[in-house]
């Protein structure tokens, strides 16, 4: 299969995130812990400007009050010709997610012949930007029991990581490992091209000084 790499969208999304706490991936794997929320959604731009909400240049007029600082983090999505492969920046990390469908046969995590060379290309980032950790999750979408759908997409974590420890050349790189089975969709279950999408395995890294 030949890899279009033809950008179809780029989209700059703001997120206001709330606070500034910082949660990053465990040094070990941890298929038993939940994350309070959906991976990827966590908070990375850094933490805001201390204002004294009492300044008189931010006086405002009949005693009205400040709302609560927020942080604005910034993504810029860009997404493969047909959604095969999408990448997403924020201030401080990298997402690729590729689809299961361009790395394994259906309900297989057997590798096709052209998922070494996507994996490898990422390692090869993960690489430049000196990451030293790297999350690797799995899902699937809503077919089949969840129990199935979670054994699924480990084994497909695995087989992710396993290809990009060939190439990732920084030996203390720490991975962490994790299938999600149908949790955290990201298009409607509902039809094909929503299932498709939902069908993934995501690698985040931090944008690092290699960049």
């Amino acid at each position: 299969m030949t890899k279009r790499r033809s950008t179809a969208a780029a989209t700059v999304i703001g997120l206001v995130i709330a606070g500034a706490h910082l949660i990053g991936a465990t040094a070990a794997s941890a298929d038993d812990v939940t994350p309070s929320v959906p991976p990827g959604t966590e908070p990375s731009a850094a933490a805001p400007v201390q204002l004294d909400p009492n300044a008189p240049g931010l006086k405002i007029p009949q005693g009205g009050t400040l709302a609560p600082i927020k942080v604005l983090d910034i993504a810029e999505v860009v997404e493969d010709l047909g959604g095969e492969q999408r990448r997403q920046e924020t201030n401080q990390t990298v997402m690729m997610a590729l689809q299961s469908e361009v790395m394994f046969p259906e309900d297989s995590a057997i590798f096709n012949a052209q998922a070494a060379a996507r994996i490898q290309a990422i390692a090869q980032e993960i690489n430049t930007q000196k990451a030293t950790r790297v999350r690797v999750f799995g899902f699937t979408d809503d077919q089949g029991s969840y129990e199935h759908g979670k054994e699924l997409s480990k084994k497909r974590a695995d087989a992710v990581q396993a290809e990009l420890a060939k190439t990732v050349t920084n030996p203390s790189v720490v991975f962490d490992v994790r299938g999600y089975s149908e949790d955290y969709p990201i298009a409607d279950n509902g039809t094909e091209e929503g299932r498709k999408k939902n069908r993934r395995v995501e690698i985040t890294f931090p944008r690092g000084s290699g960049q």
